[in-house]
């Protein structure tokens, strides 16, 4: 079942997601060679906590940190740990969410680790360019297919691929609510946007080819041919004309200036 959203609602998944902004520039800070990724969750989780939320992944269906830390080829869901060592050239996806006032923030970014190959600076340079891609088919009227299209259409013709098995989500009261939101489709397909709704778009895109598959651990999942992955996520709000962008990469922007990517 799909939520449509009030207006006051809406402001109050603002105020979890830039929660979640500001947790993700926190990231920013301190993503660099020799740092753990369980280094990476303690931060968040006390910026979070700090701000008055709680970590909207901590615990959720099991799930037993408080941010996801995909490295390299591993694709989504990857979990920190004192183990990984971030190394100069490696790329590594913060996924976080934030639970505040009775609803959830959610988005990602995929960070450099110091100086990264340029191939792989275009691949996140092009995911990040897919997710706005997608958000500009994101407002009443449309369809989700015309997202998916968008998302896979730019990609695909710039020659990565586009992973299947993951997607994005509905956002609100629960972490992931109807609809689905697939990074793939044909225009003009799937269920009619209407404003109220609220959604994740999170493209998953492969350098080499879009097949994946789970860790023993039951939640990493990784590149099948074990080639660089990234991820962006923004949660948008459906509206006529344009989509309202719940989250924010500006506190990212502004401690990595132009690094970012």
């Amino acid at each position: 079942m799909i939520f449509l959203k009030s207006d006051e609602e809406i402001e109050l998944l603002r105020i979890s997601n830039q929660i979640v902004a500001k947790t993700l520039g926190e990231m920013a800070k301190i993503v660099a060679p020799g740092v753990t990724t369980e280094y990476l969750n303690k931060v968040a989780d006390e910026f979070i906590r700090d701000n008055g939320a709680v970590p909207g992944f901590l615990g959720y269906s099991g799930y037993p940190k408080s941010i996801c830390t995909s490295v390299n080829e591993q694709v989504v869901h990857g979990i920190p740990s004192e183990k990984v060592v971030l190394k100069e050239g490696d790329v590594v996806s913060v996924d976080c969410g934030a639970y505040i006032n009775g609803f959830h923030g959610d988005s990602a970014y995929t960070f450099c680790v110091g100086e990264v190959k340029p191939e792989i600076r275009d691949l996140l340079r092009t995911t990040k360019e897919s997710l706005y891609k997608g958000i500009e088919q994101a407002q009443e009227g449309k369809r989700i297919g015309d997202i998916g299209f968008a998302v896979q259409d730019y990609c695909e013709k710039r020659g990565y691929s586009v992973v299947r098995e993951m997607i994005g989500h509905g956002l609100g009261r629960d972490m992931h609510e109807a609809p689905e939101v697939p990074n793939y489709g044909r225009k003009g397909n799937g269920i009619m946007l209407k404003s109220g709704m609220v959604i994740c778009i999170e493209p998953m895109i492969n350098i080499g080819k879009r097949h994946l598959y789970f860790e023993r651990d039951g939640w990493t999942t990784r590149t099948l041919d074990r080639k660089p992955s990234a991820h962006f996520e923004h949660a948008v709000a459906i509206r006529k004309g344009k989509a309202d962008i719940l989250s924010s990469f500006e506190y990212i922007e502004q401690v990595l200036g132009d690094k970012a990517i």
